[in-house]
This record gives structure tokens, C-alpha cells and sequence, in this order.
């Protein structure tokens, strides 16, 4: 109530109620994500103060964030690539204070955590203000206020009021560090430019049949024997720095441990548990439907081993306590039944009139209760739910504790997700998954032995080619189709990073900007404020951003010659593509 109060008197004291309106700054102030709603009707400057200070309350998390963005704010300097057209008011005093004030110093970072904020530069007076209800709301403004200082000496707007919340509350990078490693460096770099584009789930897609790099204290054998060496390897102390830094970033970071499917790595430690692994994956001369995995790297754990169990709940337990988020992934996709068929046990049990999807029951059904007992919501991917071959029936799956991650057929699978009552995080293939375009890793593949005169597949041998831009990513709306009520259950999107073509010498370009992208159509959506898609306005904002990402240390690829954004609108098109 009390913040309410502070915003009404801001708003009447300063007569915003009439320019109080969901539009950007046209005097060239770049902000991404789009905020959503900014008033300036008088775009001024003014200097800020060589003593310029945040206040704060005291927080664990905030503290550390309110240092780290002083010491951006006074040092960086940035110099836009089109100077703003905004003039120095020789009224307005330098700013010497950003007062923060938050509400709930209680929240924890969990899922739907109130992350709204409002920020007040005066134009009169040395105090700027930035209120919010919870300290993760007190970040995201934090991030606001230091993109709107620029130049040396700094500048910052004056007379300018900003209301900021996001749509969707689950805004997220999925990163798989089992087919190639990623130092910790890497992953933090990571997380830090998730932060400043308001993204706030890092999605660590820690293990699968590559690799096992985790190190766990009950087990850690998987990782002494599963991971690709002593130095490619995450300790625990190494997953409560990640954590940490998520923290002071206002990124939750969510592990996934992928089971059944997707987990050959495990083999090297407990053998006896692991169907079909380190066989070949598509043996010759056997159809694609005979396959052990979709590509190489097999194995499957065996539901019917009782030892399959004491080896996993060790797993589950040792990773609850390492990662203290309220969602637990574990995986669950691409359950290949050729894999499985090669067990004599599975075997045995398929000839006495069992089926495929009543061991993916059995292994649900002694897992998923004691990952809830552990206080834990589970995600899984769509398959275990819509794989036309191998999947569980939805009573097995209580949507209670249990969200889908999507990642097949776009908005039909969310459709389908959502009308069956289930949450969803949407990772559409087709739009966000940011490794498609680059080909395929396998070797001796004929696909690519085709006649000059034979033309162009599309996809370029990746299977979901093409290569998705940032457009593509922009334009995507996950709720397309869906209800009201339906739409309700979106939570929000990740995009997703595999690793089979990505390691940490391509990290930085292959996720941003087009994560940026993604970042402000789940903040502020994908169009303005009459309903028309933005992308053509956003390519201005987004070009700039990158540099300024870039200025920040996050290896962004570029969009355009850097003439597009020195000759603006030159390198746009008047004429519309059908």
C-alpha cells in the first residue's frame, strides 16, 4: 500500500496521469527490454554527480548489486553509436542519489516473484528514486537506470518517469554442458548478460549421455569416470559460486538431470544399469524407427534394476541440495525403444505383454513422488506426456507438481499442453532453439553428397534448420491459439542452446542477441500500443544494444554493418515481404 501511495503522489504531483502513456523515449535513450510504460514529454538532461551514490536498503543480494552497478554506472561511459538528441536542462542540479526503496526484503527468488519497479528522475532535485515491491524488482531497475546513463562526463535523463513489469514471469537460457564443457567463468559471463536483458532462469542442462560433469558427493563416480576429465568437471563449490552470482543477479538457476533417456555417461560408474550403452546408434542396415538413439551417444537407464533407483535418488538428492530452486528438471524427452529392447530384462518383460510406456510409468511413478517429497515442482520435457511411441498417461502426472516444457510442433503442442491442464515453458524448435542452422555433426552422412543442379534442402542438414534470426524469435508469440485461461498456464519461454556444434568459443554469439530478442517479448511483448508487431522499430534498439553488450564483454554476434546504424533508416526497406 505504501508504494502505491509514493506512485500516485509522484504521478499527481508531477500530472502524469495525462502522458502517462506505453511509449518509449523518441530522443534516441536506448532501453531493452522495452520498458512497459515511459513518460518524458520534455526529453532533458542532466550531468550526474562525480559523488553520485545509491541508498539501499540491506539485503544479502541487493548489496552486492547496488556495488557492482555503482561501479558500471561511474566508469563506463557509454558512448552511444548516434549521440541522443536530448538537451542539458540548466535548471536541473546534477543527480547525486539513486534512493531505493523496496517493499518486501523477504521474497525469495522464486517462480513469480513480483519483479515490478517504478524509477522517477526529477527534474528538479538530486534524488532520483527507484521503488519496488521486492529486491528482485529493485535489480531489474537497477539495470533500467544504468542503461539510461551514457557519455563522459555521465548524463542522465531528467523528467522522466518509468513503470516497469514483466509479462511472463519464467524468462530463460537453456544451456547444455554435457556434449561440450563450459568453464564456470563461461557460464557466470552467461548469467550476468541474462541479468542485463532481464532474463531470469538459467536452465542448466547439466548431464546426458556424453557426459557426466557434476560432482556429487553421494555418487562421484559418475563424475570421476562419466566426465570428459578432472578438469572438465563442476564441484560443488563451483555450483554454489553459479548459484551465488545467480543471486546477485536475480537469476534462479534451475538444474536438469536428464532421466531415463539420455544418460550412457552414467555406464562408466554403474554399468549394470544402462540399457544399450555405448553400442552404435543407428546400426547398419537397420531402419531409422530401429535406431538405439536419435544421434550418437546411447543409453537409457533400466526401470526394472532395482539398483537403477538407489543409484538416482542419490542423484536427486545430492542435486536438491545443491541448487535451493523450487523447480527440479529431470528431463524425460526422446525415450528411444530400440534402446531399451536391447536389454534381455526389458526384453523379457516386453514378451510377457508389457509395453514400453508402462516402463516409463514404473519409472515415474518411483521417481516423481520423491522428487515432490523433496519440496520440489518437476519439469519435464513434452515428450513423457505427447511422444507418439513411448509416454505416460496423464493421471501418472499430477499437474499439481508437474510442468511440460515444450519444445515439438510450436503452438500445437502448447495447445496441447495447456488444454490438458498442465503449466508450460515453451521452447518451440522452431523458433527458439538457437543451435538449428549449422548443420549436423555426424560423419560420413550422404545427405551432403548431392548434385550441383540437386538445390537446397532449407535446412542445411540440421534437422531443424533453418538457422532461426533474431526476427524469427522476435515475431514468435507462445500463447498464439490459446485461450485466455489457457494462456494462463504459459508460464513464459526459454531458448535453448545444445551443445553438439557450441562450445565456450562460440557461446557468446550464438546466444546473443538473439536471446535479447526473446528477453523483450516476454518483458514488454512483441508490439506496440496499437497491437501492430514492433520488430521494424526494435531493429534500431537491438543493433545498438548489441554494441553496447558488447562494450560490456558479452561476445555478441552483429546484425548490421555498423554504416546502418551510422546512416539510420538507410538500411530499411519500404516495401513489405510476403
Amino acid at each position: 500500500m505504501r508504494l502505491l501511495v509514493i506512485l500516485v503522489s509522484y504521478m499527481l504531483t508531477w500530472g502524469l496521469f495525462s502522458s502517462f502513456v506505453p511509449t518509449s523515449a523518441s530522443a534516441g535513450i536506448n532501453l531493452w527490454p522495452k520498458p512497459t510504460s515511459l513518460s518524458w514529454p520534455h526529453p532533458q538532461a542532466t550531468f550526474l554527480s562525480p559523488t553520485f551514490s545509491i541508498s539501499s536498503p540491506n539485503h544479502p543480494h541487493l548489496y552486492p548489486a547496488v556495488n557492482r552497478y555503482l561501479l558500471q554506472i561511474l566508469t563506463e561511459h557509454h558512448q552511444p553509436l548516434i549521440d541522443p538528441a536530448v538537451n542539458l536542462s540548466n535548471s536541473s542540479p546534477p543527480l547525486q542519489i539513486l534512493a531505493i526503496a523496496v517493499a518486501d526484503l523477504s521474497a525469495p527468488l522464486h517462480h513469480g516473484v513480483n519483479e515490478t519497479y517504478s524509477l522517477f528522475i526529477p527534474s528538479a532535485g538530486h534524488t532520483a528514486n527507484l521503488t519496488a515491491q521486492t529486491v528482485w524488482g529493485a535489480m531489474r531497475g537497477l539495470e533500467t537506470f544504468f542503461q539510461l546513463v551514457w557519455g563522459d562526463p555521465s548524463r542522465v535523463p531528467v523528467g522522466l518517469y518509468l513503470w516497469d513489469s514483466p509479462l511472463f514471469a519464467h524468462r530463460g537460457v537453456m544451456l547444455d554442458t554435457s556434449r561440450n564443457y563450459y568453464a564456470v567463468e563461461d557460464l557466470l559471463r552467461t548469467i550476468g548478460a541474462m541479468s542485463a536483458n532481464k532474463l531470469n532462469v538459467f536452465h542448466w542442462h547439466i548431464t546426458d549421455s556424453h557426459s557426466f560433469p557434476l560432482v556429487l558427493p553421494s555418487v562421484p563416480e559418475l563424475a570421476a569416470k562419466g566426465s570428459y576429465g578432472p578438469n572438465m568437471q563442476y564441484s560443488p563449490v563451483d555450483v554454489a559460486t553459479i548459484v551465488q552470482f545467480g543471486l546477485e543477479h536475480g537469476v534462479r538457476v534451475i538444474p536438469e538431470i536428464d532421466t531415463p533417456g539420455h544418460t550412457g555417461s552414467w555406464a562408466e560408474a554403474y554399468p549394470d544399469i544402462v540399457t544399450c550403452a555405448g553400442m552404435f546408434w543407428w546400426p547398419a542396415g537397420s531402419e531409422w524407427a530401429d535406431r538405439l538413439a536419435s544421434e550418437p551417444g546411447t543409453g537409457h537407464l533400466n526401470p526394472l534394476n532395482p539398483k537403477t533407483y538407489e543409484v538416482l535418488k542419490n542423484v536427486i538428492a545430492d542435486t536438491v541440495t545443491l541448487f535451493p530452486e523450487p523447480f527440479y528438471h529431470a528431463g524425460a524427452d526422446e525415450i528411444i525403444p530400440g534402446c531399451w529392447k536391447a536389454d534381455p530384462t526389458i526384453k523379457s518383460f516386453l514378451s510377457d505383454n508389457g509395453t514400453l510406456s508402462q516402463l516409463l510409468e514404473n519409472f515415474v511413478k518411483s521417481t516423481l513422488p520423491y522428487i515432490v517429497s523433496l519440496n520440489r515442482t518437476v519439469v519435464y520435457w513434452e515428450d513423457i506426456l505427447l511422444d507418439d511411441n513411448v509416454k505416460v498417461d496423464a493421471s501418472v502426472l499430477l499437474p499439481e507438481h508437474t510442468i511440460l516444457q515444450t519444445w515439438n510442433n510450436g503452438p500445437n503442442n502448447t495447445k496441447l499442453i495447456v488444454s490438458a491442464g498442465y503449466r508450460a515453458i515453451v521452447s518451440s524448435s522452431e523458433f527458439y532453439y538457437l543451435d538449428c542452422g549449422h548443420g549436423d555433426f555426424l560423419g560420413n552422412d550422404s545427405q551432403y553428397n548431392q548434385p550441383p543442379t540437386g538445390g537446397d534442402t532449407g535446412n542445411g542438414g540440421s534437422w531443424c534448420g533453418p538457422f532461426k534470426t533474431w526476427q524469427t524469435i522476435y515475431n514468435y508469440d507462445i500463447t498464439y491459439g490459446l485461450s485466455q485461461e489457457e494462456a494462463k498456464l504459459v508460464l513464459g519461454g526459454e531458448v535453448a542452446l545444445w551443445s553438439e556444434q557450441a562450445d565456450p568459443t562460440v557461446l557468446d554469439a550464438r546466444i546473443w542477441p538473439r536471446a535479447s530478442a526473446m528477453a523483450e517479448t516476454l518483458w514488454s511483448g512483441n508490439r506496440d500500443e496499437t497491437g501492430r508487431k514492433r520488430y521494424a522499430e526494435a531493429m534500431d534498439r537491438l543493433n545498438e544494444w548489441r554494441y553496447r553488450m558488447v562494450s560490456r564483454g558479452i561476445g555478441a554476434e552483429p546484425l548490421q554493418p555498423l554504416w546502418c546504424t551510422r546512416n539510420p533508416g538507410m538500411c530499411n526497406t519500404v516495401h513489405p515481404f510476403v
